[in-house]
């Protein structure tokens, strides 16, 4: 499908020459302000793609001051239909393991001092039953197969403000409200991506054990930079044997 361009939110690398085509810069500006980081477009495979850095490249912006909406609006601006977003997670859960894919279904927001929507001016309520898209899901499942990465096929995401992590008893109120895995980013990354129409779904990958679980060290920010360091080659592997599927599938819950 000729129209299809991929927005990969974090991607780390895979602005690499010797992966991607007629790489270029390209700085924007959006009504909302400027997104965390220049904009890197170039062809993979032939399919176009535009790289953007969540935190910044060196990620220098806290979760919570991230510019979201400039972030998904640029994509869109940039002419975007799909987003693919990388994201470090906490697990909650026993059976996800550090180094673990899972390929979110559903959040949780406990967020706090964030702008959620583009819709100020104009009351619009987006439906949200089916927050991620399941034909990327399928997509990014089948991959995993293919490379023999362990993977989780869906996965309920909570995501807290940050920048500080979770106490004991928040982890264990996660766990009981049904959260498989914890992160500071997916809201309103996800919110915003349905309201464009863009059709979006998260790469998390598990880092930790957040603090819940006996016998484990509570999670530090080196214990996470040092999980995704080992596993760098494997979310590019999988974002590699992707991003050519993406291009002969239409998507369903695109609006």
């Amino acid at each position: 499908m000729s129209n299809i361009k991929i927005g990969i939110i974090g991607g780390s690398g895979m602005d690499d020459p010797r992966l991607m085509k007629n790489v270029r810069e390209k700085s924007v500006k959006t009504p909302y302000g400027k997104p965390s980081s220049p904009l890197t477009t170039g062809k993979i495979e032939g399919v176009n793609v535009v790289i953007l850095a969540r935190h910044g490249r060196k990620h220098s912006i806290y979760p919570t001051g991230v510019n979201y909406r400039a972030n998904i609006y640029a994509l869109k601006k940039e002419g975007c239909t799909h987003i693919l977003a990388t994201t470090a997670v906490g697990s909650l859960r026993a059976e996800i393991k550090p180094g673990d894919f899972i390929f979110i279904d559903q959040f949780l927001d406990f967020t706090k001092h964030r702008a959620l929507t583009f819709h100020e001016k104009k009351v619009v309520h987006t439906p949200m039953a089916e927050p991620f898209c399941k034909d990327l899901r399928s997509l990014l499942v089948s991959s995993a197969k293919e490379l023999k990465h362990r993977y989780h096929g869906k996965g309920t995401v909570v995501t807290i403000e940050g920048p500080r992590f979770s106490s004991k008893a928040e982890s264990h109120m996660f766990r009981m409200l049904g959260a498989d895995v914890i992160n500071m980013s997916t809201v309103p990354e996800v919110i915003l991506a349905r309201e464009l129409g863009i059709c979006y779904q998260s790469i998390a990958m598990s880092t930790d054990y957040d603090c819940w679980k006996e016998g484990e060290e509570s999670v530090t920010i080196e214990m996470i930079f040092s999980t995704m360091a080992k596993n760098a080659g494997n979310v590019k592997a999988l974002l590699l044997q992707t991003i050519p599927k993406i291009a002969k599938t239409d998507c369903a819950c695109r609006l």
